[in-house]
């Protein structure tokens, strides 16, 4: 059975999931769909068509699928929706998509997002993701699997971010970064690779030393970029992790690459 405090307002059409609880002076609304065994705290505000699944947690004056922060918004029944068991901490703020970025906000599962981090409009974020305090993403951001983004870090609209990137903290992130990533400074510069998490997901002594000697040639090689990233291509068959960096590099349209620093080479 759910347990809803006398104090929280829930409009009709609201579904609570089973084992749910809302504490005081919630507001939920009417389109909105929270699952199972959920914990909602005090003073958390819920709206629009937001979806939240099961096992998630969230802290005191957090407000979910409120309207986007675009001009072009008119009102549309766009879309939040939170994957399981996601920690979402104090003073959190996710806006429902546009129409024109898709109609869908998505954050995946087991994500834990502290206090004052905000996901802007149709981002597509990933599973096992960190958020430290007020990280932020503009609209339409993509946000790969287990990476973690430092405090007071900002994420420019459009912007990539592969999978299992690490963000260091009061970094403004300008350009793409690619998957394994770890960038820092105050305009995010690659610093090399995420080894440490590259060392959580199993990857073996062997693997590190390829995708190591893989980035020294496409970043600190001789030539200008386009020619050392013709040059690396065929590494792609060494290992899964170089395949899917040339991928995700050839995949680019809207923002440039997060190249290291000092890095003019813009070719």
């Amino acid at each position: 059975m759910s347990k809803i405090d006398p104090t929280a307002r829930i409009e009709d059409g609201a579904v609570i999931g089973e084992g749910s609880s809302i504490g005081p002076y919630c507001v939920i609304g009417r389109n909105v769909v929270i699952g199972e065994e959920c914990r909602i705290d005090a003073h958390v505000n819920i709206t629009g068509h937001t979806s939240l699944g099961p096992r998630c947690e969230v802290s005191p004056f957090t407000s979910l699928g409120t309207a986007p922060q675009s001009l072009a918004y008119r009102g549309e029944p766009t879309r939040l929706e939170i994957g399981e068991a996601c920690r979402i901490r104090e003073g959190v703020t996710m806006n429902v998509g546009t129409v024109g970025g898709g109609g869908v906000t998505r954050v995946g599962a087991r994500g834990y997002f502290m206090n004052n981090a905000h996901v802007g409009h149709d981002c597509q974020v990933g599973n096992d993701t960190i958020f430290a305090t007020s990280a932020t993403l503009g609209g339409h951001c993509e946000i790969g699997d287990f990476v973690f983004i430092g405090g007071l870090s900002a994420v420019h609209q459009f912007t990539r971010v592969g999978p299992q990137v690490m963000i260091g903290g009061v970094c403004g992130v300008r350009g793409d970064i690619i998957p394994y990533g770890l960038v820092n400074g105050q305009y995010a510069r690659l610093e090399g690779l995420n080894v440490i998490g590259m060392r959580r997901r199993k990857f073996t002594r062997e693997r590190l030393a390829a995708v190591r000697a893989f980035y020294q040639k496409l970043f600190h090689g001789p030539g200008v970029f386009a020619e050392r990233l013709a040059a690396v291509q065929p590494l792609a068959a060494d290992d899964p992790a170089i395949a899917e960096i040339l991928t995700f590099i050839g995949s680019g349209s809207h923002r440039a690459l997060c190249l290291p620093g000092d890095h003019s080479d813009k070719s």
